[in-house]
């Protein structure tokens, strides 16, 4: 057995499920919504350049190297010269390594391109039926139900019905403004493509599976406590009641939504963020060591 595989796929195993697990279960993740939306981002990173490591280390023999630092200067990109000195075996493993990952690349840029191409359908059709309005820096749309969303990217734009106009107060109205513009200026749909196309491409990894569901409901989170520096809790927490029931195309951001209820009881019972972030600190510090018996495995074979 090749024994330099043991580090990433030590990574692979910490990373794809014993994490997502430990995240799924942390209170600390939604009181600290913006650590934990960081620790699913760094573990799909690291999932993804693990695998492609141990597909390489798979390919080459077991000689290649003692240390870790061996396996990843065997797939460092060397200079075009030195091309020719490079075995048929390091080629491949460096052709396995980049074919690895590119699947999730790939899936993250057609997941950005068919996004895109959604909102920019949606506001060429907003520019046909609705109209700005300078003062609130909104597209009004003429709708009897109380719906605030956004549209992020190049198209980016807050839309409110008229419905919203009527139903909400100034500062509730302001709330819900703030919301959506913290989606826009957090770029969270970013995050969003990423967690829809890795579950495309890992449908049945823990990481993705679990990642899918937790990270857009992070965000409205995250977007939440950045609307909380301009207005107060009972503004924000009662214009998601009143906005509970509208509904918002499918590439958008909207501030109400079936996660309502459970963001309003976060919204209304505070906590100190220094305890949860001590807690996910030492979550992370957790998962990172138990990788460390492989890794301290590894480097103790002789070569």
């Amino acid at each position: 057995m090749n024994h330099h595989t043991l580090p990433p796929l030590g990574i692979i195993l910490c990373t794809g499920f014993l994490v997502p697990w430990l995240l799924i279960r942390a209170r600390w993740a939604q009181q600290v919504p913006r650590l934990a939306l960081t620790v699913w981002a760094a573990s799909g990173a690291l999932f993804a350049g693990s695998a492609a490591l141990l597909s390489a280390q798979l390919v080459l023999p077991s000689r290649t190297g003692h240390r870790l630092s061996d396996a990843l200067f065997a797939l460092e990109m060397p200079p075009y010269e030195e091309w020719s000195h490079l075995s048929e075996r390091e080629c491949a493993a460096f052709a396995v390594a980049v074919a690895v990952l590119a699947a999730p690349v790939a899936g993250f840029a057609r997941a950005l391109l068919r996004a895109r191409r959604s909102r920019l359908l949606h506001a060429e059709t907003l520019r046909l039926v609705g109209r700005y309005d300078a003062s609130l820096r909104a597209t009004v749309l003429d709708h009897e139900r109380p719906v605030v969303y956004c549209l992020p990217g190049r198209s980016r734009r807050v839309v409110v019905s008229s419905g919203a106009l009527t139903t909400l107060t100034s500062p509730q109205l302001d709330a819900a403004l703030a919301h959506e513009r913290a989606h826009i200026s957090g770029r969270h749909h970013l995050l969003v493509a990423a967690a829809e196309s890795f579950a495309g491409v890992f449908p049945h990894l823990p990481l993705a599976r679990l990642g899918g569901a937790a990270v857009p409901l992070l965000l409205e989170m995250a977007a939440d406590d950045r609307a909380l520096r301009r207005c107060s809790r009972d503004a924000l927490a009662t214009a998601l009641y009143a906005l509970a029931s509208g509904k918002a195309p499918r590439q958008a951001f909207a501030a109400g939504g079936p996660s309502a209820a459970l963001r309003m009881r976060r919204i209304l019972t505070p906590q100190a963020a220094g305890h949860p972030v001590l807690r996910g600190l030492l979550t992370i510090a957790a998962a990172g060591l138990a990788a460390a018996p492989l890794i301290i495995t590894c480097c103790s074979f002789p070569n």
